[in-house]
């Protein structure tokens, strides 16, 4: 027999199975870009500013917001303790 699923247990692994498949993303787009940066200027010895740092940067920063989604930040944890927090304040 199939047990019901625990939804915020589903709702945990669904976010962590998401921040995998975008890092994977990730890599392979920022690999492909400096690919093209290397075969164009890079390998030349031209001076100039390697551009895939502002893509690495950009994506980064996202990347980073869904790591801390999936594997740092937990709704219910949050609210549980400011909920005992005010219950200290209160003398309750």
């Amino acid at each position: 027999m199939d047990q019901p699923r625990d939804e915020k247990l589903w709702k945990i692994a669904r976010r962590r199975a998401e921040f995998r498949k975008n890092l994977y993303s990730y890599i392979l787009v920022n690999a492909f870009l400096w690919a093209i940066w290397w075969f164009t200027t890079g390998r030349l010895g031209e001076i100039g500013f390697p551009w895939p740092l502002w893509v690495m940067l950009g994506l980064g920063i996202g990347l980073a917001r869904q790591y801390f989604l999936a594997f740092k930040y937990d709704d219910d944890q949050l609210a549980e303790k400011e909920y005992e927090r005010l219950k200290r304040k209160q003398g309750l």
